[in-house]
């Protein structure tokens, strides 16, 4: 995410067993795959991207990073090109200082938030604006663990207790939508960004060039976009394109 305040189409490369893969609603068994990770990150750039949304989908699940080497090597290969945030295993402070030594922009926590919220304090005190926090909500409530265990809390207020602990930024995504190319629920996020100052970045269901404007209309600071771009919908130029008309 840039640090200007233009609204960012950002694309996301999730791996699962080294390939690209789209999940629907983040279940297991439901993804299509679409290749190597690199060959996607250089095509999303040449297309115009400035960041990309990295997530270990088998770290998510796993509570552990599976595909550390897909990671290097798309550091390796374009880390200095664009922004990269990363997501998905990372449990503790020294797996997220590890990573953004190694060139992560930013590193984005879900469960371990969630199960140890002074993770972000300790973090960010020592490297600021560099935690984004992943709120996952499936019917209206924080989902942990891949998705898969509920914790009960209310996605707004949540928001709000990680920016009062340094989070630089929140990744707000609906599971409900995910990966359904059937739209977003623009209410959900709007609730998220009324609740904190710091960016909030959108994610799940997105199925249109309408979908992406709204979001943007919502207030969200940028869209995390992966179906619809793979199997396309619509193109990076075109979402970048929607955002600036609007």
């Amino acid at each position: 995410m840039s640090a200007d305040s233009r609204f960012e189409v950002i694309p996301a490369v999730d791996v699962q067993d080294g390939e690209v893969v789209q999940l629907v609603q983040g279940e297991r068994g439901t993804g299509t795959r679409y290749g190597d990770p690199v060959e996607a990150a250089e095509r999303w750039i040449d297309a115009g991207a400035e960041t990309l949304h990295l997530v270990d989908l088998d770290g998510a699940f796993e509570g552990e990073r599976v595909n550390a080497s897909a990671f290097e090597a798309i550091v390796e290969a374009v880390g200095d090109e664009v922004d990269l945030q990363l997501g998905g295993g990372i449990r503790t402070a020294e797996d997220a200082v590890g990573l953004l030594d190694l060139g992560i922009d930013r590193v984005i926590l879900g469960t371990a938030a969630v199960e140890n919220p002074p993770i972000v304090e300790t973090i960010s005190a020592e490297h600021p604006g560099t935690v984004m926090v992943s709120l996952d909500a499936k019917d209206g409530e924080v989902v942990v663990s891949g998705w898969t265990e509920s914790t009960g809390l209310d996605p707004a207020t949540a928001a709000a207790r990680y920016e009062e602990l340094g989070a630089g930024a929140i990744l707000f995504t609906n599971v409900d939508v995910e990966g359904k190319l059937e739209g977003i629920d623009r209410a959900a996020v709007e609730a998220v960004v009324d609740a904190v100052d710091i960016p909030v970045v959108a994610s799940g269901g997105v199925a249109s060039l309408d979908d992406v404007v709204a979001l943007q209309q919502a207030g969200a600071a940028a869209v995390v976009i992966g179906t619809a771009l793979y199997e396309g919908e619509f193109t990076l130029r075109e979402a970048m394109q929607a955002v600036e008309s609007a």
